[in-house]
Formats: C-alpha cells, structure tokens, sequence
C-alpha cells in the first residue's frame, strides 16, 4: 500500500512552475555545467601555504565542483523528476502536458487544451492534478 501525501497549494503551485520552466532549467543547467568546467577565476590561491582540500588533479577538481554544486544538484533533481513522470504518461496526458506545459505559442488556456486534446476542460485539469501530484511525489516534496 502507498500513501499519497496530500500537495500543499505553495508545492502545487511551485511545482507547475517547474513544469512551465522545463525548459528554461535545462538551458540553466547547461550553464552552470559550463561556468563549472570552464571558470573564469582560476582556483582559489592558496597565500597560506597549507593544503588545499580541493584534489591535485584538474578533472578530479571538475568532478568534485560538479557533484558538489547544490544549485545544479538541485535544478538536475527537478529535471529528472520532471522527465521520469512525463516518459511514464499515457499519450494524452503527454499531449495535455506538451500543449499547457510546453507549448512555443504562449500556454493554452484550459479550454484550448482540453479541445486539442479531445477530453473536457475538468478532465484536462485532472489530468494535470495528477501529473503535478506525481512529480511531487518522485521529489519526495509535500
């Protein structure tokens, strides 16, 4: 048996926010990644003459401000949970979610959705209620 937690209305609405910027984040993602491989400092210089407790090595460096950078950890998390719940959709829910969520043209309203997607506006925002439900569900947030 599993226990769906009830999404409070600030998570609801925070994590359709990350739905409307999938996209954005993925573009945020890549740049911080780039700003991390290719920093425009160099390293920290360490005048005190101990060491450093960064690794010798540069790639090892790069890893470790990779997987240590909480701002990416934390956009990358989204994203995955984001992907992980829409590859797991039924065709109309993704359809739902690509025409509200997704769409190049400005977000559909309601109405415009459910007519694309051939279901009724309440339908359509069932949907959403589920996709958003389960999203929040894959981050653990409640």
């Amino acid at each position: 048996m599993t226990l769906t937690i009830k999404l409070t209305k600030s998570t609801f609405k925070k994590l359709e926010s990350e739905w409307y910027n999938y996209h954005h984040t993925l573009k945020e993602i890549a740049k911080l990644r780039e700003e991390i491989m290719n920093p425009y400092q160099p390293e920290e210089i360490n005048h005190e003459g101990g060491q450093s407790n960064l690794p010798s090595q540069p790639t090892e460096r790069m890893a470790t401000r990779l997987t240590t950078s909480k701002q990416l950890n934390y956009l990358t998390e989204i994203v995955d949970a984001i992907e992980r719940v829409y590859n797991a959709l039924p065709d109309a829910y993704k359809k739902m979610a690509r025409l509200r969520y997704w769409n190049k043209n400005g977000k559909l309203k309601w109405e415009g959705v459910a007519i694309e997607t051939g279901v009724s506006e309440r339908q359509a925002r069932r949907w959403r209620n589920e996709i958003i439900q389960a999203t929040g569900e894959v981050l653990g947030w409640r």
